[in-house]
């Protein structure tokens, strides 16, 4: 029987061929390569990463797509690396905002060229300023001056305004810039299409804004004006020493002796320096004039690396059937199933793949011949020959592939209610009876706060005055649906808990991961796999209303940095219609909630087609960290 020799492709295959082709137009290099995966969109060299499109992309994620595909191709067709290396200051503030427009100049080029790519380039930034932190701010320590800039910069040199989401942020800086830097910004429209005059005039709009002085804006030209006029300095100490003839050799062996007479006589005071030496030795390629930092984990104390809780006194870890009654719990569980109806040919369809993925790589063996265990029953026939022979047993051998635990970290949010959430807590059903039915525990938690707009939290520092940067200021539920331990049918009930009205608040992603991977490193199972289900970035009005806007977002990536880099738990994210792949090295995000569970057992068989992580070598206590 013949079969078809083509392979069905997925609908964005041909997005990702189109998009291949453009890209390599637009850079003006055939050569160019463009892939696709979880991580943030990016150029390297002759490399551009675009984020992965869902397996049907809408027609807001194909143009947001395209919009980074043109931006990136832009950049490799636009931007030298050269010049900006030589112009940009040092790291810092004013690096970040020198980079900034720099991209906006680049994707301003292109949007006054084609109107299509500008189309695209501005649904790009619409999407980039979606998450909404930026509509209602107030204070420009929660307004960074980067995204400002860079925004007045493509409203100048495009006449596009501002995305909606980022007007308050762009009227909250105007003023000032205008008023200290309207004569640059007058001069910018003639330098878009030269790099090296805009960034000349980038710097004067530093030095303006009082972000960089003279040394630091011109110091990588003076350093490369000194070298081309300096003669070579291995030469002129060559000269110096010729110079210097016998005499400067009898010095420096003179000196040469007096140093180690020195040497010697500190040896000899100090006996036991070579114990002290062995004791305080510094590992090879740390420099030693690093300051020294305790080596601490941001998920153990947050607080050395910028993130701090005003009181933890009003947090509860709560198991679901505590902050509800058999009686709502049975209500909620007949509504849940109710809906499971409706999913159930989709997602047991996809929970049976998993379940037949992961069945097939359980290499089954068994010992026989035991005193007890299961009755063998290929050996029944001794008993017919023989009736005086014992009955036979068998067990079947531990595999590596049941010492295996899954977390289903859900985000509890109110920006989950309705559609998002039902579907979160049936598919977390469905997979937590896969995955038992196959020997893998499941652990399900939920993160919200137990308040809106500060709780006890906010209300204790009202009382205690208001004190400066209070750091996280509301009160946290992180909930237990579900232990790893615990059979399915016995938390089902727990699981529709979710269902409840007025549970959904709000979410600091940051300690709910860093509360789910601590449970996980104190289970005994060798291979831990931490699953977040999420659809936004950290919000809590309370924090971000004392702290700057980004003070989640950045303890966010931190903790996700810790357990991505130095931690044998293996963590993936599925966002809900919001771009977790910002944050997570191993992400997926879909625009519609009845994707979830495809998503899920996707990313599960995934995994366990992958060798489990290997836990990397933590630096020894007390090293200098980089």
């Amino acid at each position: 029987m013949s079969q078809n020799p083509k392979r069905r492709e997925t609908p964005s295959e041909p997005l990702k061929r189109v998009l291949g082709l453009a890209v390599r137009a637009i850079a003006g290099d055939p050569e160019v390569e463009v892939s696709y995966g979880p991580t943030k969109p990016a150029l390297d060299g002759k490399h551009i990463r675009l984020a992965e499109p869902s397996r049907v992309p809408t027609k807001a994620e194909i143009a947001v797509l395209r919009g980074w595909a043109d931006s990136l191709a832009l950049t490799a067709a636009c931007h030298d690396e050269g010049v900006h290396r030589r112009l940009a200051p040092p790291a810092g503030p004013a690096r970040e905002v020198f980079e900034a427009m720099e991209r906006a100049r680049v994707e301003a080029l292109g949007a006054n060229r084609m109107s299509g790519m500008a189309d695209n380039l501005t649904a790009k930034c619409e999407d980039e300023y979606g998450h909404g932190r930026f509509e209602r701010v107030s204070d420009r320590n929660d307004a960074p001056l980067g995204s400002a800039l860079a925004l007045l910069v493509r409203e100048r040199l495009t006449g596009r305004a501002p995305p909606e989401a980022a007007r308050a942020l762009v009227d909250l800086w105007r003023p000032h810039i205008e008023e200290r830097a309207e004569g640059v910004f007058r001069r910018m429209h003639g330098l878009a299409e030269d790099q090296e005059g805009f960034g000349r005039l980038v710097r004067d709009l530093l030095k303006a804004l009082e972000l960089a002085d003279d040394l630091a804006e011109g110091q990588a030209d003076e350093i490369e004006e000194d070298a081309e006029s300096k003669p070579d300095t291995g030469e002129a100490e060559a000269e110096s020493e010729d110079e210097g003839g016998e005499g400067g050799e009898e010095e420096r062996e003179q000196e040469k002796g007096e140093g180690d007479a020195g040497e010697a006589q500190e040896q000899a005071d100090s006996p036991d320096r070579d114990e002290l030496d062995a004791d305080s030795e510094e590992p090879e390629g740390i420099e030693t004039s690093e300051p020294w930092r305790p080596n601490t984990s941001v998920l153990d104390n947050p607080e050395p690396f910028g993130y701090k809780v005003y009181t933890r006194s009003h947090d509860e870890e709560v198991a679901a059937e505590d902050i509800s009654n058999p009686e709502e719990l049975e209500r909620l569980r007949t509504f849940l199933d109710k809906e499971l109806k409706a999913l159930a040919s989709v997602v047991a369809r996809l929970a049976n793949r998993l379940q037949r993925r992961l069945l097939a790589q359980q290499n089954r063996a068994w010992d026989f011949d035991l005193e007890e265990g299961a009755l063998d029953a290929a050996r029944l026939t001794r008993i017919v020959t023989d009736p005086m022979h014992p009955l036979s047993f068998k067990r079947e051998r531990d595999t590596d592939f049941r010492d295996t635990v899954v977390t289903l970290l859900l985000d509890n949010s109110g920006s989950m209610r309705g559609r998002p959430i039902m579907v979160a807590a049936c598919c977390a059903d469905i997979l937590a009876r896969t995955l038992e039915r196959c020997g893998v525990k499941v652990e399900i938690l939920g993160f919200t706060t137990r308040a809106w707009k500060g709780g006890q939290s906010r209300e204790d520092w009202l009382a205690a005055g208001k004190p400066a940067a209070p750091g996280r200021l509301n009160d946290l539920r992180h909930i237990i649906y579900k232990t790893a331990d615990a059979p399915w049918r016995r938390a089902k009930r727990s699981l529709a808990l979710m269902m409840r009205e007025g549970l959904l608040k709000e979410n600091i992603d940051g300690e709910a991961l860093a509360w789910a991977h601590a449970r996980l490193m104190a289970r005994p199972e060798q291979r831990r796999i931490l699953m977040m289900i999420s659809d936004g970035a950290p919000v809590d009005d309370s924090t971000l209303s004392v702290n700057s806007g980004s003070y989640l977002e950045q303890h966010l990536r931190k903790v996700i940095e810790e357990i991505e880099t130095r931690s044998p738990v293996e963590l993936i994210a599925i966002g809900i219609g919001h771009d977790v792949t910002r944050y997570y090295a191993r992400a997926v995000t879909i625009s519609d909630p009845s994707e979830l569970a495809g998503a899920m057992t996707d990313k599960l068989v995934e995994l366990f087609e992958e060798a489990p992580k290997v836990l990397p070598k933590r630096a020894p206590q007390g090293r200098r960290l980089h």
